[in-house]
């Protein structure tokens, strides 16, 4: 197991260097290089005058020279300002180094936000300690009812509990976030006033009346889809010989699906229930736009608007760490769930 994790680390880290090393690639791209000196200036100034912002700022350095140095292999130096000779930093609102210094993502410095006017790590991580409150409640809802569903459906299949619990399952999974947000909006905060459309108050504090509608928004959606894998490893492990013989000896049935075939159908169920934190991810970029929750989804879509290039770099970053390291997690307990793996 140890020599499985070592090799699962040492691919996720090859992995996170070969894309981080694209999105740096697609992000510093001549028209977004252009879009940002011109949000950064003015709508109307001279090609000449974007040009020497860029250059001022450092964004026309060796392409590899400046990612070494966001990655922290290289180190930074100070802008020189080409009319005085003097070194300056390249913002003043970060903490950019104003002598030559090794200062990036392995010394825990992810650059610049030109949005926010701060540090990325001052912005990101407040905004995904946000997201992940609220990826904590949506799964606090989601996995219990969504194994409740999945296990009373497949416990006695073709029933009329199945077919009802079945329907609502796929109704709930084919309805997008962005649909039944908007329903749930019209319905609780318009016509019943029960609760709050928006939930921008929810940063100053968590109540039921603010954090309600996100929430159940992001949780039907998988809800649904983890009821219905919940329902199909029910299923299949009602009709192994093994509960058939269980049943013969006398046992009830209570105590059959309880004691013998509740556990092999959770195998399957928990690599799903990993795999909604990346589908999570990408959930709350639509929920916390339209409710107006400033998490990581919120602080994504600001940064893609602006073509901040370090906090989209940050988050990039973020996201594929919190996908891979997910996927590790699934696959070693996936080996402890199910002894077959374990041995092979």
């Amino acid at each position: 197991m140890f020599s499985f994790i070592a090799r699962r680390i040492g691919t996720i880290l090859l992995t996170m260097l070969c894309l981080t090393l694209v999105v740096f690639f697609l992000v510093n791209l001549e028209p977004n290089l252009k879009k940002l000196a011109i949000s950064q200036t003015e709508m109307h100034t001279p090609a000449d005058q974007l040009e020497s912002w860029l250059v001022n700022h450092g964004y026309r350095q060796n392409f590899f020279l400046r990612y070494g140095q966001w990655l922290g292999v290289l180190p930074k130096h100070p802008i020189t300002d080409p009319a005085t000779g003097k070194t300056t930093q390249r913002f003043s609102f970060c903490n950019d180094p104003t002598e030559p210094k090794f200062s990036g993502v392995l010394q825990g410095d992810f650059g610049c936000s030109t949005k926010f006017k701060t540090t990325v790590a001052a912005k990101l991580f407040p905004a995904l300690g946000a997201t992940g409150l609220l990826m904590f409640w949506v799964l606090a809802v989601m996995v219990p009812i969504s194994l409740l569903i999945g296990i009373l459906a497949g416990m006695r299949e073709g029933s009329r509990t199945d077919r009802v619990l079945s329907v609502a399952s796929i109704a709930s999974t084919a309805t997008p976030e962005y649909v039944s947000g908007v329903i749930f909006t019209v319905i609780f905060a318009s016509w019943l006033g029960w609760l709050n459309g928006s939930a921008a108050s929810a940063s100053q504090g968590i109540t039921f009346y603010n954090f309600t509608l996100p929430v159940i928004t992001l949780a039907i959606y998988g809800t649904g889809y983890i009821a219905r894998m919940t329902r199909a490893s029910m299923v299949e492990v009602m009709t192994q010989q093994y509960i058939r013989t269980a049943r013969l000896k006398g046992l009830s049935f209570s105590s059959v699906v309880i004691k013998h075939a509740l556990r092999n159908a959770l195998i399957a169920p928990f690599t799903v229930i990993m795999l909604q934190f990346p589908w999570l991810l990408t959930g709350v970029v639509i929920v916390e736009v339209m409710f107006r929750y400033q998490g990581f989804g919120y602080t994504l879509v600001e940064a893609a608007g602006n073509n901040d290039i370090d906090l989209l770099l940050g988050c990039s970053l973020v996201s594929v760490f919190i996908v891979l390291i997910t996927q590790l997690i699934s696959d070693v307990g996936y080996a402890f769930l199910n002894p077959r793996i374990r041995v092979q």
